[in-house]
């Protein structure tokens, strides 16, 4: 026994290189495509075939940095909407994930059906008959109607993805908690949770960055009132000045990479729901 395990803490070890190698081509992967970016974003004069701007500047940042640009704001929506949205949708796709996942009932393929069909539907063509019932009850061009429409693509990822943890979660844990006299709120908190817990933050993963991404949604619901970064990023792509436009894309990206940076070890590693993400 002793020899098996001194084998298998050897191979880990020797693999531990190798892993950090694959995480840095990974990193390489994402940070190397924001590079010309970079350079744009603090170009004043960049002519094709130069290698490099002929002239540097820092007026696109100044530019951002300036209340009357818009981007604090839109930064402060993008980031509340895109917490707001994955906290409902893990507050929907949670027990709806555990419904798919643990149990069996006639018409369940028609409702995982249901569940994507936001996802096969183009979502302009949802949005619209949607957008007619918001203006009747008051949530066109409010946060709270652009939160609401966000839930369309996200909740179906959500629930999938905690339906597919709790396809492979064994409910014994949690009656061995109640029998020792935890509460169920006390058994969700200390046996649950824990258990399923890779699996929420890969699926609040999702949801957040579906959201932070969405433009056209954001456009018909919020009318240009609700202002994200998604808007102001479309509107100076198309105006021609692109050392602004690469300046707001690396601020549009650098949450999201930064994010997945630090919610990278749920991706893989330790098993969500004890024995990993399930078959439903």
């Amino acid at each position: 026994m002793a020899a098996e395990i001194t084998t298998v803490y050897r191979a880990r070890g020797a693999a531990h290189p190798w892993r950090w190698l694959a995480l840095g081509l990974m990193a390489l992967a994402v940070l190397l495509p924001l590079l010309p970016l970079l350079l744009w974003s603090f170009a004043f004069r960049w002519a094709f075939p130069s290698l490099l701007p002929a002239e540097w500047s820092l007026r696109p940042w100044r530019y951002i940095a300036a209340p009357e640009s818009q981007v604090g704001l839109a930064l402060a929506n993008s980031l509340a909407l895109g917490v707001v949205v994955t906290l409902l949708a893990a507050l929907i796709g949670l027990p709806a994930g555990r419904a798919l996942g643990l149990y069996q009932f006639r018409g369940k393929r028609l409702v995982e059906f249901l569940i994507l069909a936001p996802v096969i539907v183009p979502g302009l063509a949802v949005v619209l008959g949607i957008h007619v019932l918001f203006i009747r009850y008051g949530l066109s061009e409010t946060f709270a109607g652009v939160a609401l429409v966000h839930l369309i693509p996200t909740v179906p990822y959500m629930t999938l993805v905690m339906a597919s943890v709790f396809a492979n979660y064994d409910t014994q844990f949690e009656d061995q908690a109640r029998v020792l006299g935890a509460t169920p709120w006390r058994a969700f908190r200390l046996v649950t949770l824990p258990a399923i817990w890779p699996g929420v933050v890969v699926g609040a993963l999702f949801a957040f960055l579906i959201s932070w991404s969405q433009y056209v949604l954001t456009l018909l619901i919020g009318g240009g009132a609700v202002i994200t970064l998604p808007l102001l990023l479309f509107a100076f792509a198309g105006s021609g000045d692109n050392a602004i436009t690469a300046a707001l894309c690396l601020v549009f990206v650098a949450p999201a990479v930064l994010l997945l940076f630090f919610t990278s070890r749920y991706l893989g590693g330790e098993p969500a729901a004890v024995s990993g993400f399930g078959k439903l």
